[in-house]
């Protein structure tokens, strides 16, 4: 067994703590990884001989950002709809109709090959675990097609046939395939079943049917809500103990209580709100109230074209109140949160002695550099369960 010491860390940031109120950082730090695992953490000067050792250079040192909403399963482009919203039209979810047909017409091969390339978008920026969604298919072949690339590419994958109703097709109909044989179809290729709640998309009663058919395959509840308006997502998904609902941009006293009494995330997108120019949604308030919240790309063709959770992390900060910890906490341990994976062998999000060793390297003192030099490219590397999945650095 091979072990790799990595040391000259200026800052450790773990996340080993409950909260992302507690401090647990460590300065002048190592660590050791041995067979995809943390087996040795603490002070640079104490460090354990090893078989290879990196050194940093005073550099900081944190866990791999854990993406917890993406649509990478798409063929196609959206940018003339991007320059005329941005010219002021408002976005609504039917431009979805568009990367639909693109992406039926697409081979499983093209799919899977798209994914990969915006993986290693991801990666080259620091992430080391990500999910991703059907969606663009909404045909039983095209999101069986699309699950199975998910599958792929992806470490957890979410089913969304519930994206939008596909032109021409009643809603009933549709709701019956949906909740019927596309679910029977996809199931063995996916963790979570989720909705679009929103306007122009599924309403609360349909929203409720299709989780509840999922919950009945066996899989785990997610929820797009109060993108648009209060579309009474955000309480569907309390009262239904979801994992996690997404946007949340536009809510209620009621609705901020509700997630803070709930085990239910609240997973926030804010690189599609700048596209979108919704309001973004009251992190602040989110987070004061007692409430679970992560941050994710949501990268799609439409609204959040980027993989860049360092953007997603900025931009919480800068535009949202968070602190810089606290919007590393979200994309990190509060994002492996939303998916089942805070705890136990499989954890992610966190650097702790028998865990995963999933990390990046910052060109970059502190953390607090992902907010003060926004824009700015810092991964330097990353460990994906103790192997070095990126170096963007030559030499390092």
């Amino acid at each position: 067994m091979t072990a790799q010491l990595i040391t000259g860390i200026s800052e450790l940031t773990t996340q080993a703590a409950e909260t992302s109120h507690d401090d647990d950082r460590l300065l002048d730090a190592a660590l050791v990884i041995e067979n995809g695992r943390i087996s040795w953490i603490g002070p640079a000067a104490e460090a354990p001989a090893a078989d290879t050792s990196v050194d940093v250079g005073g550099r900081a040192v944190l866990p791999g950002w854990v993406d917890t909403h993406t649509h990478l399963i798409f063929a196609g482009d959206r940018a003339a709809e991007f320059e005329a919203r941005i010219a002021g039209q408002r976005y609504a979810a039917g431009g979805i109709a568009t990367t639909m047909a693109a992406t039926r017409s697409a081979t499983s091969a093209d799919l899977i090959g798209n994914a990969r390339r915006l993986r290693r978008e991801a990666e080259a920026q620091g992430t080391t675990f990500l999910e991703t969604k059907t969606g663009y298919g909404l045909d039983l072949a095209s999101e069986l097609r699309s699950a199975q690339a998910a599958a792929e590419v992806a470490d957890v994958v979410t089913y969304l046939g519930a994206h939008v109703v596909p032109p021409g097709l009643d809603r009933r109909d549709y709701l019956d395939l949906v909740t019927g044989p596309m679910l029977a179809a996809v199931s063995p290729h996916v963790d979570f079943i989720d909705a679009f709640c929103e306007t122009g998309a599924f309403d609360v009663e349909e929203s409720h049917e299709v989780l509840l058919a999922g919950r009945a395959a066996g899989l785990g509840l997610r929820l797009h809500g109060n993108q648009l308006g209060f579309s009474g997502g955000v309480r569907l998904a309390v009262e239904l103990g979801c994992a996690s609902v997404d946007h949340c941009n536009h809510l209620e006293e009621a609705d901020i209580d509700a997630l803070a009494g709930s085990g239910t995330v609240a997973t926030l997108l804010p690189a599609c709100d700048l596209s979108t120019r919704e309001p973004f949604p009251p992190a602040r308030r989110l987070l004061d109230a007692g409430a679970h919240i992560a941050l994710a790309s949501n990268c799609n063709p439409g609204t959040s074209y980027t993989t860049s959770m360092p953007f997603s992390v900025a931009t919480a900060v800068l535009q949202m109140g968070l602190t810089v910890r606290e919007a590393v906490w979200a994309a990190t341990r509060g994002a492996a949160r939303s998916v089942g994976r805070e705890h136990g062998p499989d954890a992610v999000g966190s650097l702790t002695i028998g865990g995963r060793a999933d990390l990046q390297v910052l060109d970059a003192p502190s953390v607090a550099h992902l907010a003060y030099r926004p824009g700015v490219s810092l991964c330097l590397a990353t460990w994906t369960e103790g192997v070095r999945a990126a170096r963007t650095q030559p030499g390092f």
